[in-house]
């Protein structure tokens, strides 16, 4: 195999030393392996049914749903459904922090204390704290995320 390689390789080599120039065109052949630091990310698709079968949730599942399965049979919860801090009412000056990996989260408030009025949705971005419109409790984010991840570039 490595023969193979190395005849793949030579008419370039042939080329560049025909030159006056001394070249690295041989350099384009790496003959070390490649390093990885801890195990590989678990994949994001199932690997399906066979023909003829009906498909099970591990099989079929795919992107989040399949993160969440597979974090569920290893005995991880994948997800934080822990609810916000409820003891106390956000101020301006000590608002209530909301995890987040990405810029803005959808967030649920009910009160301080818990279920002293309806549930209010509301969307926290990082840039700007919000405010819930019955209770005046302040929320904002706690950005942990990657800064322009979700930045597109074309």
């Amino acid at each position: 195999m490595f023969n193979a390689a190395l005849r793949a390789v030579r008419p370039v080599v042939v080329r560049s030393t025909r030159g006056s120039t001394p070249s690295t065109a041989f350099r384009a052949l790496s003959t070390t392996t490649p390093c990885f630091s801890g195990p590989a990310p678990p994949s994001i698709f199932g690997e399906g049914a066979k023909p003829g079968e009906i498909p099970s949730d591990e099989q079929q599942a795919t992107g989040l749903e399949r993160f969440q399965l597979l974090g569920e049979m290893q005995g991880i919860e994948s997800f934080d459904l822990e609810p916000l801090d409820s003891s106390r009412v956000g101020t301006l000056a000590d608002p209530i922090k909301v995890f987040s990996l990405d810029t803005s989260r959808i967030v649920g408030c009910t009160g301080s204390p818990a279920e002293s009025h309806e549930l209010h949705w509301f969307t926290v971005k990082k840039e700007k704290n919000r405010r819930c419109p019955e209770c005046g409790s302040v929320y904002a984010l706690d950005f942990q995320g990657v800064e322009h991840h979700d930045a597109h570039h074309h």
